[in-house]
């Protein structure tokens, strides 16, 4: 028993819930990686050791269990944060995080054919405007930096949709071992590049606040409320995370994205919120039950 309770006592609303503040607090990440001056890989490194702790208090005992899916969910969320914090700073915080949500269009195909999720045409109308607003965001920053960033975000967007989609497949046991895992393997592969480039004093405060409050404790969330919402839902409904993660990086470091990278993020942001406020949520996808 933990402060939750158990997993099975969450309702599909609850569950929701979680994901909103999941979403405000993994919008943290772009203010917070860009306001510290060290190597992509030592700041997500150095994130996931601080986060592999907080979920280590959280579970107390681990059940590493080596499986297959187990390990590959944990290698795709390493490279979720991984290209996540190297596309911000290779490329505005907007257009990290809003190409890092073409994740829904990947994880329609993955969930229809791998969890036998159903994929309706509305939904694949949702992921076909998705795709329109995604195009708008290389009509700028076409240099080789910003290029660069751009298709990072992307790559972290794929590795975002199968990260969903192996967490949903293990609805039935405890997905956050595979979260604790992925941290660990990040931690592994980051911290050596520590040696180069150690932080400052002043980059302590973000780095905490980056593996407790915008990985720990949402991830902890997210993972017990994926196993309550459909794949798709659990990718859709964290909609605040790329709506305010640019707003707090212009309001604390005053990065301004450029108007198309804007109006992508509205023709994204505005699909993905039609998706999910105008469809409600089929009982038969979103609610655990054993198989």
């Amino acid at each position: 028993m933990n402060a939750f309770g158990t997993s099975r006592s969450i309702t599909h609303t609850q569950a929701t819930g979680m994901l909103i503040a999941t979403a405000i607090m993994w919008s943290l990440g772009g203010w917070l990686i860009k306001s510290i001056d060290l190597n992509p890989l030592a700041i997500a490194g150095t994130r996931s050791a601080i986060a592999a702790l907080i979920i280590l208090l959280f579970i107390r005992r681990p059940n590493l269990t080596w499986s297959r899916v187990q390990v590959a969910t944990a290698i795709s969320y390493s490279l979720v944060v991984i290209l996540f914090v190297a596309a911000n700073r290779l490329t505005t915080a907007t257009n990290a995080i809003m190409l890092q949500y073409t994740a829904p269009i990947y994880v329609a195909f993955l969930a229809h054919y791998f969890l036998k999720e159903r994929t309706t045409r509305y939904d694949w109308l949702i992921v076909s405007t998705t795709i329109g607003g995604i195009a708008l965001f290389f009509m700028e920053q076409i240099g080789p930096s910003g290029l660069l960033g751009n298709i990072l975000a992307i790559l972290s967007g794929i590795s975002f949709a199968c990260f969903t989609v192996l967490m949903r497949m293990q609805k039935d046991g405890s997905p956050l071992e595979s979260v604790f895992l992925g941290n660990v393997f990040t931690a592994i592969i980051g911290l050596p590049f520590l040696v180069v480039n150690l932080p400052q004093s002043a980059d302590w405060p973000p780095l905490l606040i980056l593996g407790v409050v915008q990985l720990g404790i949402p991830y902890i969330l997210y993972s017990l409320a994926i196993k309550h919402v459909s794949a798709l839902d659990a990718i859709l409904v964290p909609v605040l995370e790329p709506l305010l993660n640019p707003f707090w990086v212009f309001l604390w470091i005053g990065e301004t994205p450029g108007v198309w990278a804007l109006l992508g993020a509205l023709v994204v942001l505005s699909s993905v919120t039609a998706r999910y406020f105008f469809r409600r949520p089929n009982p038969r996808t979103t609610q655990l039950r054993p198989r």
